[in-house]
């Protein structure tokens, strides 16, 4: 059985960290900017972003269902297994439901979501200020739970690597070479 992640998983996941790390830090930077084309074009780029990651967290569900990733070491007691599942279902959760928040409240704000400036996606509810209102609070409060569980997914990886030393972290780094699964 392999150890290691397949190397379009690690793609996959590598990848959408640093797109989701970039739209977390522009979301924080573009927030606070006055009205100006500089912060239209954030958002815009902002919104193609999520867009994308839409796309891919459904390309990397139907990747991960095709390719099942490594087990768990046999060290990590049932209860730990069970938090670590959880942790990535709620990840993966998020990776869905924070850019349909972003579009729901870009609807109701009555700003049409242009995928990279070409493909016009539809509205997916009627402009509302108050619905919109609380689509905003509701994608900034799903946001800081991201950064949350990433926290969390981040530490429990650096901990199986210094303190268990386990090759949990090891085996989804870029630089590990895929092992071909022995008869």
């Amino acid at each position: 059985m392999n150890s290691s992640y397949t190397a379009i998983a690690k793609w996959f996941h590598w990848g959408m960290a640093l797109v989701i790390g970039g739209l977390i830090a522009l979301g924080f930077v573009m927030t606070d900017m006055p009205l100006s084309p500089d912060k239209l074009q954030y958002y815009a780029w902002h919104k193609w972003a999520g867009v994308s990651v839409f796309v891919l967290v459904w390309l990397r569900l139907v990747w991960r269902v095709l390719n099942p990733p490594p087990a768990y070491p046999s060290s990590m007691s049932p209860l730990v297994q069970g938090v670590a599942h959880l942790g990535h279902a709620a990840l993966y959760g998020l990776m869905v439901v924070i850019p349909l928040s972003g579009w729901l409240f870009s609807s109701a704000k009555g700003v049409q979501t242009v995928w990279f400036g070409v493909l016009p996606l539809p509205d997916l509810i009627d402009k509302d200020k108050e619905i919109a209102h609380l689509l905003h609070e509701v994608h900034e409060s799903l946001n800081y739970l991201l950064l949350f569980l990433l926290t969390g997914h981040v530490a429990a990886a650096l901990k199986h690597h210094w303190i268990d030393r386990d090759d949990i972290l090891k085996r989804m780094l870029p630089t590990r070479s895929t092992p071909k699964d022995k008869p």
